[in-house]
């Protein structure tokens, strides 16, 4: 057998939490599933990472749960440790809608989703072809994946150059509406403090105006065992800076949070989110660029622009191919 080619039954491109919604409602479904991603880890935007004795949450800094199914899942995770609430909402706007975080960190509720998936990381595909009455898709690795359905999730600019690169066109409506929506980007700090900040409980704002859109404290938020603060720059702060210097940048941004650090920085580092969010989302949940062979697009561009609406996404894309 060739190593450097494999087939599934299902493609699942992004181990986000489209991804791995979409991936275990078809493997439960009876499907062989393979899921690829660049990524060294699972979960996309529920990202964590550690510095020295700290940890952030640099990505989504919180779940909320609206729909049913999905306060389903979440109960799932704080029953398996995974996830639990962390506030009702915050300083002066507190509402008493749940807020989850993921526990230690977020990136543990993707790692709870992808347990029992069949995951290939680091493997980014750059094309993806139509071969006969399947989906070949071709990776930067060498290797090659044959498969009778794809769902792919990863943002809608870079599906798009998967596709364009495989020769794969698209109906020109259904191009300029994929086309059309655009991501807003986040210069993300992550400094290390030498001492207890000035945020008030529970431990994240949003200030009302300058360049910062979001600044948490990881150790009040209780994933840190020392003092760390994530600070989320505005999209038009991160738009300007995206190709200046990142240190010269997250100084700028350290300056702006000063009045609520109160302690002197130890260390940081900046991350550049080039896909935060989606500025528009598509009307339906997932979108079927074709029915046979099967090919979804799927992510928080189509349900909403929240961890949920990526949830929400990969079911409907499930259910998409399983009733085709």
């Amino acid at each position: 057998m060739d190593e450097t080619q494999q087939t599934t039954d299902v493609l699942v491109i992004g181990a986000g939490m489209a991804g791995l919604i979409a991936a275990a409602e078809l493997q439960r479904a009876g499907h062989r599933v393979l899921v690829l991603d660049k990524g060294r880890g699972v979960g996309g935007r529920l990202a964590s990472r550690r510095i020295d004795g700290a940890t952030f949450d640099h990505g989504a800094q919180f779940i909320t749960a609206r729909d049913p199914r999905f306060a389903a899942l979440l109960e799932q995770c704080r029953q398996t440790g995974a996830a639990e609430e962390w506030c009702l909402g915050f300083a002066g706007g507190a509402d008493g809608h749940a807020r989850w975080r993921g526990k230690p960190a977020m990136s543990a509720v993707a790692k709870h989703l992808a347990l029992g998936l069949d995951l290939h990381l680091e493997m980014p595909v750059v094309a993806l072809r139509r071969a006969d009455d399947c989906w070949r898709a071709e990776t930067t690795t060498g290797r090659t994946f044959t498969t009778g359905a794809v769902v792919l999730t990863p943002p809608v600019p870079q599906s798009l150059a998967m596709l364009d690169a495989g020769g794969i066109v698209l109906a020109p409506e259904m191009r300029t509406r994929l086309a059309a929506i655009e991501y807003a980007r986040c210069l993300a700090v992550m400094a290390v403090l030498d001492g207890p900040s000035r945020i008030p409980p529970p431990g994240g704002l949003a200030p009302a105006d300058g360049p910062i859109a979001w600044i948490a404290d990881n150790a009040l938020k209780g994933i840190s065992a020392e003092p760390a603060v994530t600070i989320h720059a505005t999209h038009a702060f991160s738009l300007k800076h995206w190709e200046r210097d990142r240190q010269e940048s997250g100084r700028a941004l350290l300056d702006a949070a000063a009045p609520w650090l109160g302690a002197g920085i130890r260390t940081f580092q900046v991350h550049g989110w080039r896909y935060s969010k989606p500025m528009q989302v598509d009307e339906e949940p997932c979108v079927v660029v074709s029915q046979s062979p099967p090919l979804v697009l799927a992510g928080d561009a189509f349900a909403g622009p929240r961890v949920e609406g990526a949830a929400l996404s990969g079911w409907a894309a499930a259910e998409a191919i399983l009733t085709k």
